[in-house]
C-alpha cells in the first residue's frame, strides 16, 4: 500500500506528465496548422501567379495583334497605292 506521501508523488508525476504531453499536443498542432497555411498560400499564390500570367500574356498578345494589323494595314495601303499609279 502506498503512503500518502509516495501517493501525493505519483500525482504530481502525472499531472506533470499530462502537462508536458499537452503542451507538446498544442505544438505539434501549431507545427501543422503553420503548414497547412503554407500549403494553402502556396496554392493560393500559385493561382495569383498563374491569373497574373494571364493578363500579362493576353496584354502582350494585344499589343503584337495590333501591330499585326498595323502591318497589314500598311501592306494593303502600300498595294493600293500601287494599283492606281
Amino acid at each position: 500500500m502506498q503512503t500518502n506521501l509516495e501517493s501525493f508523488f505519483c500525482i504530481q508525476k502525472k499531472k506533470k506528465k499530462k502537462k508536458k504531453n499537452k503542451k507538446k499536443n498544442k505544438k505539434k498542432k501549431k507545427k501543422k496548422n503553420k503548414k497547412k497555411k503554407k500549403k494553402k498560400n502556396k496554392k493560393k499564390n500559385k493561382k495569383k501567379k498563374k491569373k497574373k500570367n494571364k493578363k500579362k500574356k493576353k496584354k502582350k498578345n494585344k499589343k503584337k495583334n495590333k501591330k499585326k494589323k498595323k502591318k497589314k494595314n500598311k501592306k494593303i495601303e502600300m498595294a493600293t497605292d500601287n494599283d492606281i499609279s
